[in-house]
């Protein structure tokens, strides 16, 4: 799943185009790298988004399609 998706999808970032934005400026990362909205995910990976002050670190935990508000919250795991 691409990174933008994910991170609208488990209700990280509230617009996907919000996101994309995110990556586009260089406020994301992957596993230490800096992601491009199309950065390809995978169970296990550690994202790291820096917005403000505080900047925060999850591990995906599970990639789903089409999610509901109760689910979001088990996508990712804060670290």
């Amino acid at each position: 799943m691409r990174i933008d998706k994910f991170l609208k999808n488990a209700r990280i970032i509230k617009r996907r185009t919000i996101a994309k934005e995110a990556c586009e400026q260089g406020k994301v990362f992957v596993n230490g790298k800096s992601a491009k909205p199309g950065t390809e995910i995978k169970i296990g990976d550690e994202i790291e988004i820096v917005f403000g002050s505080n900047p925060m670190k999850i591990k995906v935990e599970k990639i789903l399609e089409h999610v509901t508000k109760g689910d979001s919250e088990s996508m990712y795991s804060i670290i």
